[in-house]
This record gives C-alpha cells, sequence and structure tokens, in this order.
C-alpha cells in the first residue's frame, strides 16, 4: 500500500509562506487523486484542497483560495501544498491522503481518500 508521508511545517509569522510536500512511501500516487486536509485543536478535520490524478484538475476550499495551491509531480511521486499569507486560523496539523480509487474524480469528502499521512504541524504566529 502506498503511504503518504508529509513534510514542511513549522512556524511563521502572519503574512508567511510555508511549502508542504508529500511523498509516496511503498508505492505511487500517480493514478490517484490527493488531497490535504487539516485539523486545528478541538476542531474536526477540514478539506484543504485536492488534485486530480493528472494535475488537470484542483479544488481548494473558500478559506483558503488565493493564498493555498496544490500541485503534483507524478515523475517525483510527490504532491505540494504551496501556502502563502498565512493567517493563524490556518494553524493545524496538515494531512496528506491518497485518493480511494484509480482514476477517481476529486473530493473534499474525507471518506474518498484511502491513505493518510501523519501528519505536519504548522503554525502561524500573529
Amino acid at each position: 500500500q502506498v503511504q503518504p508521508l508529509e513534510s514542511g511545517g513549522g512556524l511563521v509569522q502572519a503574512g508567511g509562506s510555508l511549502r508542504l510536500s508529500c511523498a509516496a512511501s511503498g508505492g505511487t500516487f500517480t493514478p490517484y487523486a490527493m488531497g490535504w486536509f487539516r485539523q486545528a485543536p478541538g476542531k474536526e478535520r477540514e478539506f484543504v484542497a485536492s488534485i486530480s490524478w493528472s494535475g488537470s484538475a484542483t479544488w481548494t476550499t473558500d478559506s483558503v483560495k488565493g493564498r493555498f495551491t496544490i500541485s503534483r509531480d507524478n515523475a517525483k511521486n510527490t504532491v505540494t501544498l504551496q501556502m502563502s499569507s498565512l493567517k493563524p486560523e490556518d494553524t493545524a496539523v496538515y494531512y496528506c491522503a491518497v485518493g480511494r480509487e484509480e482514476y477517481g474524480g476529486i473530493t473534499g469528502t474525507p471518506g474518498g481518500y484511502r491513505y493518510w499521512g501523519q501528519g505536519t504541524q504548522v503554525t502561524v504566529s500573529s
């Protein structure tokens, strides 16, 4: 089974940028849609962004639209979330997830993803 491994989290001041990466272990991401979710303390896990297996379609939640960009490099088997203009409310553990079906569509529903990473902490100070 393919296991996503996140990296790139850290502490940043409001207005700053971070780049999260998700690499594949034990398999390939290529035929799967990929997603980023986040979970803040005391809150439910929420959808952030998703990208189709080919990279031709993306979807970001309204709260991060225009600030976050999801992309993928199938040759390198990686998915990236570029985050800019960060706000304190972006503070959360960010998770990378692998779509449930090969060549499936993008979705913002956690149930649409089969494998999840351990998460990487993003903290935005005011």
